[in-house]
């Protein structure tokens, strides 16, 4: 506020009697921002149909946002932070109404819905997107859909800052988009880029400007899909297409292989990948392989060697198997890598300058992901017999990274030791461990639902605990387990089979599969399947069915049987990790996993309240900002000494919050001048000011204090002038008034303090 002036200025100019002012904004238009914030924090929104299976999450999302539109049109009189805590208490009933079984807010609400975060917590550590809609997910993503949109009114809405309003709208999009390794459909881009648009044209006075808005986001909105189209080399997953005859949608192999390999075999309508003819026999087709293994985080795809041109020959020939020409015809696979059957001589039929062959890792690659029409591949597919394979020794020709272990928990190893022991070749330590896994009266079952561990290493966990997964965590357990026991293996990524049509063989993305393949010198790496499947995809090498034919004819298994029932082998071995339980032994130990639970709901809740703060310091100072002036506004309303003052002080504030501060040291006739000068105010604005300045000299000096909404027009009309210098997001998100203020009070207290220590 300026100082009063030791005398009495003279007015620039006359003032009119009656001075003009812009029209207010009409009362009908006042629920179009809050509107266009949900909207657009919606339409923002849609990738989560990429994370959140079904439809379910968009009605729970629309009632948050809705309700909280609802609420900041009917208490934005009251100002922002009525609204904050209006639309804070309101989300929180609604989520107790939804979710749980009390009518209000308490201890047995948060109880309820402690239970639920918790089955969310438990389906984000085990499951990959899209997760199903349960209960604890919809909880989730409503709470995070409603905490979205009060941070969106807040900064676009109460701080009229809708362009900043754009970064937690980022948010909801960028998080999705990241855990989604698909390809996000074109419509979602689309949702996303008119959200924004809508949250910037949907404001009081704003449809003048949505003609242009609304091109300017229809053009964001294309060049962001043909960038996103061309620019593959942007990210780190390969993808499928999904434009095959199966349907929409697809998963990714890419360079995180196991990432998505789950999401594609729990996708409800799965998706038709390749069509193949030619093929003997059934047998896996290999994307790519893995062979590096780090405990405690899995398999590892990593850079491929210097490959050789894909018209071969790729590898030596002279290993035993079927000679085959297979055709390949691609219906809806685009990757990193060219899928290929046992060991392939030739590769013809794609741009040759595009791909390439590493020898050693029997991938065919290339340095972005790709889509190929079709290819025909020339190929051996192994067919060695079991007494061949026995007599293969040697380690010269292999990588001696293939027999890694280093870090691996000895428990493994001795699990590994246990299973084999008795086995006298390479070859039927391999069988020892498929039977191991798949054999009758195995422990292990097929769940794509992982078994919850003790929170132990995760391998030990899965051989002792769990014993329940899909084919990721059988083949790195194989291969890991062949590895301690001296035999060369990794694990090998790609499709099943399929299934046999009048057409040839179709292979779908509910093919994919991992599987382990061993060395054998001569022979090369060999195909063995440890995943107990069930549903008839599992393949069975000639080699394995004939080693478990002849073992089945041996009456191997009864005698096993039989030492398994004799009670003298009843004793528990130390080097046996796992060991029967006697019926009345206590139960055990409650383990580690019964706290995953408890951790990842505090985790959960910590993150949502890390959020709200963040929101609400990024919001604060808008929020304050906006309070003062309404604050400002009503005191000029109700008239009386402090009017006057109030609209001066909210006149001042509204030009250095747009870069222009007036000096504390000009008087109300400088101040007013530069004004003018800076805002380039027109005649109207400039007679509105002058009514304003006469009315603070008459209050200030004359003792003559303004009426009841005497000043109220003319104050509005002059921040309607100031309020055409448009004030940039910054500037909005942290006003200089609103700044100045707290670093005023601040340097006060501190020379408060000061005083004090030196009088005391």
């Amino acid at each position: 506020m300026s100082a009063p002036a030791a005398a009495r200025p003279t007015p620039a100019a006359p003032a009119p009697s009656v001075p003009p002012a812009p029209p207010p904004v009409r009362a009908g238009l006042r629920w179009l921002s809050p509107v266009g914030a949900g909207v657009a924090v919606l339409l923002a929104g849609a990738p989560v149909s990429a994370v959140v299976q079904g439809d379910a999450w968009l009605g729970h999302a629309a009632a948050a946002v809705g309700l909280v539109v609802v609420l900041g049109i009917v208490v934005q009189r009251l100002g922002g932070v009525a609204v904050l805590i209006a639309q804070l208490l309101g989300l929180l009933e609604l989520l107790t109404l939804l979710f749980t079984d009390s009518a209000l807010p308490g201890p047995a609400a948060f109880g309820a819905a402690g239970d639920l975060l918790a089955e969310a917590g438990s389906t984000i550590d085990t499951g990959t997107a899209p997760v199903a809609g349960t209960p604890g997910i919809l909880l989730l993503t409503t709470a995070a859909f409603g905490l979205l949109a009060i941070a969106v009114h807040g900064i676009a809405v109460s701080a009229d800052a809708p362009a900043a309003g754009g970064v937690p709208l980022l948010c909801v999009f960028a998080v999705p988009t990241a855990l989604a390794s698909a390809l996000l459909p074109w419509w979602a881009v689309i949702a996303a880029a008119s959200g924004f648009g809508v949250l910037l044209v949907a404001r009081d006075g704003g449809r003048r400007h949505a003609p242009a808005g609304a091109i300017v986001v229809a053009l964001a909105a294309v060049i962001a899909l043909l960038v996103g189209s061309t620019a593959t080399m942007v990210g780190t997953a390969g993808r499928f297409t999904g434009n095959g005859s199966g349907g929409s949608g697809g998963g990714s192999i890419g360079l995180n292989p196991f990432t998505s390999l789950r999401g594609q075999l729990t996708q409800s309508d799965p998706v038709d990948l390749f069509r193949v003819t030619g093929l003997p026999r059934p047998t896996y087709l290999r994307a790519l392989t893995l062979k590096d293994y780090v405990p405690d985080t899995g398999w590892q795809a990593s850079a491929p060697q210097p490959g050789v041109p894909l018209a071969g020959p790729l590898t030596p020939n002279g290993a035993p198997g079927d000679q085959a020409t297979i055709d390949v015809e691609n219906l809806g696979f685009r990757d990193y890598w060219l899928p290929v059957y046992g060991a392939p001589d030739s590769v013809t039929g794609v741009d040759e300058a595009r791909w390439a062959y590493d020898q050693a890792g029997g991938t065919a690659y290339s340095s972005r992901p790709r889509e190929e029409d079709s290819w025909q591949e020339r190929a051996t597919l192994p067919a060695p017999s079991a007494e061949q394979l026995r007599t293969a020794t040697g380690r010269d020709t292999v990588d001696r990274g293939y027999l890694n272990t280093q870090g691996v928990d000895p428990r493994v190893a001795a699990i590994a030791a246990d299973v084999t022991r008795g086995a006298a070749t390479d070859f039927d330590k391999a069988i020892a461990l498929v039977d191991h896994f798949t054999g009758p009266g195995t422990a292990f079952r097929y769940s794509l639902e992982t078994a919850p561990g003790s929170g132990d290493d995760a391998l030990v966990d899965f051989l002792t605990v769990g014993r329940a997964g899909y084919c990721e965590q059988y083949a790195s357990a194989m291969a890991v387990m062949l590895r301690t026991v001296d035999v060369p293996a990794r694990v090998a990524v790609g499709f099943t089979a399929g299934t046999d049509t009048s057409e040839g063989r179709t292979i779908t993305t509910r093919d994919a599969h991992a599987w382990v393949e061993a060395w054998f010198p001569g022979y090369g790496w060999t195909l063995f399947d440890p995943t107990p499947l069930t549903d008839g995809r599992t393949v069975i090498p000639p080699y394995v069915q004939e080693a478990q034919d002849a073992q089945n004819g041996s009456g191997q298994d009864g005698q096993d049987q039989e030492l398994q029932n004799d009670p003298l082998t009843e004793q528990v071995d130390p080097g046996r990790a796992e060991a029967p339980t006697p019926a009345d032994a206590p139960a055990p130990e409650p383990t580690a996993a019964e706290d995953t639970a408890g951790a990842t709901v505090g985790t959960i809740v910590l993150s949502l309240l890390v959020g709200l703060l963040v929101l609400v310091l990024l919001g604060g100072p808008a929020l304050l900002r906006a309070f003062l002036r309404r604050r400002r506004l009503a005191a000029v309303a109700a008239g009386g000494p402090g009017a006057a003052g109030a609209g001066w002080d909210e006149i001042l504030a509204a030009s250095r919050d747009r870069g222009y501060p007036v000096p504390r040291s000009d008087t109300v006739r400088a101040g007013a001048r530069r004004l003018v000068r800076e805002h380039e105010f027109d005649a109207t604005a400039q007679d509105a000011l002058r009514e304003v300045v006469r009315g603070v000299e008459a209050s200030w000096y004359g003792g003559a204090h303004p009426a009841a909404a005497e000043l109220t027009e003319p104050v509005r009309a002059t921040l309607a002038a100031v309020g055409r210098t448009r004030a940039r997001a910054r500037q909005r998100l942290l006003p200089a008034s609103v700044i100045e203020s707290v670093r005023t009070l601040g340097a006060a207290r501190r020379v408060g303090t000061a005083e004090k220590v030196k009088t005391g």
